[in-house]
């Protein structure tokens, strides 16, 4: 007789729950809810990393899934010292998944051509031993346990410590944590499990003295790796930034890094370029002032996204503008603009300035919560590129179809575009879909040094005419060149291109393909 088989007929106790059940039962819900940071972790990271959030959240939860499956299946193979084996399983976790944040950040850092394959192949591994760590419970458990309980306690554990985690990850442990601590505290917290059960089976294992020492490193490494944190951010992102980073954080959105070299300051979200100091000039005056100057003498101005200020310090040059209102969805970015000296001096201290009001959520949200009579003279839609279906949505019909309820008659709206250049097709999807709702779409380019050559929409109810004038002192624009960006060359000129909706993000795949071409080379 196996010793399973032993332990399965030993009668179950009917006095109510023991301390070893008790202490079993809340070890499955620490190894649920640290399953599932690995889970999250991985997932969050290949998004951040790679773009497209809902291809790579699928593939992830999809392989880590079937991980778990085939860690299940194996588990059959495991007949004596049970304790044993799910103590140096939950050491095994604690590591490889602790430490996985990390190994990450630093693979894309160092070596990025191996980030997919090292990507996929911890997820299998952690994904495996995770699969292994219930049915191994639950055969211990099942000493003390009927049967008919044993299933929907387990089970009632293992989803509730899931959902603690899932509110509390981007609620809390990323905001607060970072990705890199959130892996190690949860790593610690596995290995701290191994510790309680070599505790509740000291006297049923064999080399206690062995299996007590391997908690002591296993905690030791993770507790380092926990204090270390900052270090090993630092040094991954000064080797995939290069220049000194001089701010970064990871919000619930996004990670923020700013850096300072030679050539000033550049601002980073999750890893790509949003301006640099030393041209960053020619792409706001570029987006600002051909529909600001157009309109005339535009009252009152919303500016989506653009939380660094800086497309808002160009609006401001107009003594006509009567108010701003900036919706960015991350709070962290208005605050960084307007608290930190260097940054605020950049935007011209213009999230400052009284006849602005910033609006801290979802831009498709606030628009939709609109009344009928909110209308603006000019709005400033300053998003990030298309990378994934979060973002795309911004980039639909139904968005601007929103758009239009809250532009008045006489009114303009511009929109970043990415460039025609380079994804000339995803360029001109947005003209496509600008125009299916109605509007009038005017397109333009300009060419920013960082960035290479770059497009923008002018979305209207009427056809848009050219400013005869432009504000004073500006560094790029003029009025005689102005005309001059609304020309296009047979390499940019318009294709065919479908529409983008909701139901059907053909912008973020078109994107993808398109730079990815380019990042290929």
């Amino acid at each position: 007789m196996s010793e399973e088989q032993a332990l399965s007929a030993r009668p179950a106790d009917a006095r109510g729950p023991q301390p070893v059940e008790i202490a079993l039962l809340a070890s499955v819900f620490v190894v649920a809810a640290c399953g599932l940071v690995y889970e999250l972790s991985a997932a969050a990271l290949s998004s951040y990393l790679l773009g497209d959030s809902v291809l790579q959240f699928s593939t992830i939860i999809g392989t880590y899934l079937f991980a778990m499956g085939v860690g299940s299946w194996l588990s059959r193979y495991f007949d004596r010292q049970l304790p044993a084996h799910f103590l140096r399983i939950e050491l095994m976790v604690a590591l490889i998944g602790g430490a996985l944040p990390a190994v990450l950040f630093l693979a894309n850092a160092y070596a990025p051509g191996a980030f997919r394959l090292l990507l996929y192949g911890l997820v299998v591994v952690v994904g495996t031993l995770v699969g292994l760590e219930i049915p191994l419970v639950m055969r211990i458990l099942r000493r003390n346990v009927a049967l008919k309980n044993l299933v929907s306690q387990v089970l009632t554990f293992d989803y509730l410590g899931a959902l603690a985690v899932s509110v509390a990850f981007p609620l809390i442990l990323v905001p607060q944590l970072g990705m890199i601590r959130t892996g190690l505290l949860f790593g610690f917290m596995n290995a701290a499990v191994a510790v309680w059960a070599l505790w509740l089976f000291r006297h049923e294992l064999r080399r206690v003295g062995a299996h007590a020492l391997a908690c002591f490193l296993s905690l030791a490494v993770l507790l380092g790796g926990f204090i270390g944190a900052d270090h090993i951010t630092t040094l991954a992102e000064d080797k995939f930034y290069q220049d000194r980073i001089v701010f970064s954080a990871t919000s619930p959105y996004q990670r923020i890094v700013v850096t300072r070299g030679l050539l000033g300051h550049r601002l980073f979200l999750n890893g790509n370029l949003q301006f640099a100091e030393r041209d960053e000039y020619r792409y706001h005056e570029a987006l600002v002032h051909p529909v600001m100057a157009a309109h005339g003498a535009p009252k009152k101005v919303a500016v989506l996204g653009g939380g660094d200020g800086m497309a808002v310090r160009e609006v401001l040059k107009y003594p006509s503008v009567e108010s701003v209102t900036l919706v960015e969805l991350d709070p962290n970015m208005t605050k960084l603009f307007t608290e930190h000296e260097t940054l605020a001096a950049l935007n011209g201290h213009s999230l400052s300035s009284p006849k602005l009001k910033i609006v801290n959520t979802d831009a498709f949200q606030w628009l939709q919560q609109r009344s009928d009579d909110d209308l603006f003279d000019v709005i400033v839609v300053d998003f990030p590129d298309p990378t994934n279906f979060a973002i795309g949505k911004l980039y639909t019909n139904s968005f601007y179809a929103l758009l239009d309820k809250r532009l008045a008659a006489s009114g303009y709206a511009v929109i970043q575009t990415t460039s025609p250049l380079v994804a000339r097709k995803s360029f001109w999807t947005v003209a496509q879909t600008v125009e299916s709702v109605g509007l009038t779409a005017t397109p333009y380019h300009v060419h920013v040094p960082s960035f290479g050559e770059w497009g923008f929409i002018i979305a209207s109810h009427r056809p848009y005419r050219k400013p005869d004038a432009l504000p004073a002192g500006l560094r790029f624009l003029s009025a005689p060149t102005l005309p001059l960006m609304f020309d296009f060359p047979l390499d940019m000129a318009r294709v065919p291109a479908e529409v983008n909706r909701l139901s059907n993000q053909v912008l973020v795949t078109t994107y993808e393909q398109e730079w990815g071409k380019v990042m290929a080379h």
